[in-house]
């Protein structure tokens, strides 16, 4: 069992920025990829950046490249995405997971096996 409880949402202006945590606990070791997704009001949740268990190998969408990093530290059980150049179109509830079968990110949702109940980042224009 791998708990995840996301932080670091808000609302911030076009052009700011936000640091998302996820903090993972419940399980020992991190030999698992994570990844952030995001789901906006009545659209699919989708892949934005995801990262492998050991941080040497990681990946974000286009629509985010250049803009946000994603990033873990395993001896805090942490992963992050710095978001920066926010964009009102990154309006989106913003969720942390975890794939115990993978030990590189993977794009699909279907793939991960534990989630965080979400951050919501609102950006203003």
């Amino acid at each position: 069992q791998v708990q995840l409880v996301e932080s670091g949402g808000g609302l911030v202006q076009a052009g700011g920025s936000l640091r998302l945590s996820c903090v993972a606990s419940g399980r020992a070791g991190s030999n698992y990829a994570m990844g952030w997704f995001r789901q906006a009001p009545g659209k699919e949740r989708d892949f934005v950046a995801g990262v492998s268990w050991t941080g040497g190998n990681t990946y974000s969408t286009d629509s985010v490249k250049g803009r946000f990093l994603v990033f873990r530290d395993n001896a805090k059980n942490t992963m992050y995405l710095q978001m920066n150049d926010l964009k009102p179109e990154d309006t989106a509830k913003y969720y942390c997971a975890a794939s115990l079968t993978y030990r590189d990110y993977v794009p699909e949702g279907s793939k991960y096996d534990y989630w965080g109940q979400g951050t919501q980042v609102t950006v203003s224009s």
